[in-house]
């Protein structure tokens, strides 16, 4: 399914097929890949580059995969349940060199996650972030150490077809990508000023 980015500029071609599917095939991902995928993560630029970021994964049909599962909202459990992969991402939060507060570590995470997303798009993947989930059941199920926030899901794998999502999950499926116009966004001089 083509959900290509209609952009006012030319932008990277990863970037334009970038997209967040809910419909997954059924069609496996390996560790290797998800190394893949997590080693792109690890590259991205962090504040005094801490790299706050940490990662649990599961496979479709492992018991990790069914713990995250049971966090997810049930609206997102309707679907994901489909995706090769679940994932949930983590901030710490505080610095290792003076033990302050890191008030970056979702951005941090965040670009991690954004760069993970680029590979993916890359090796023939597609990922679906989300923040419908009980972030005390990640607590609960992974004995997750009290520094680390739980910040973000992400289910994870090969496009599936729109016609085999419920329909309450079809039409946002096929509906064409929007995105906020440059002078909603970019501002010069004085606030919504358009540059």
């Amino acid at each position: 399914m083509n959900k290509e980015a209609n952009t006012n500029y030319p932008i990277n071609e990863l970037i334009k097929k970038r997209w967040s599917p809910r419909s997954f095939e059924d069609k496996a991902v390996t560790p290797g890949q998800i190394k893949n995928l997590v080693d792109a993560a690890r590259w991205a630029a962090s504040s005094y580059n801490e790299q706050p970021w940490r990662f649990i994964v599961g496979l479709k049909g492992d018991d990790t995969y069914d713990k995250i599962l049971d966090c997810l909202v049930e609206w997102n459990q309707n679907w994901a349940n489909g995706a090769a992969f679940l994932m949930l991402g983590f901030g710490k939060q505080h610095f290792s060199h003076n033990d302050s507060i890191n008030r970056h570590r979702a951005y941090d995470l965040g670009q991690s996650v954004a760069t993970m997303t680029i590979q993916a798009t890359d090796m023939g993947l597609h990922m679906h972030q989300m923040a419908g989930y009980s972030s005390s059941k990640v607590l609960e199920n992974f004995n997750v150490p009290e520094e680390y926030e739980p910040i973000v899901a992400i289910a994870g794998g090969y496009v599936g077809k729109p016609e085999d999502l419920a329909d309450d999950y079809r039409e946002s499926e096929l509906a064409k990508r929007k995105r906020k116009g440059l002078e909603q966004i970019l501002f010069h001089g004085d606030w919504e000023k358009p540059f």
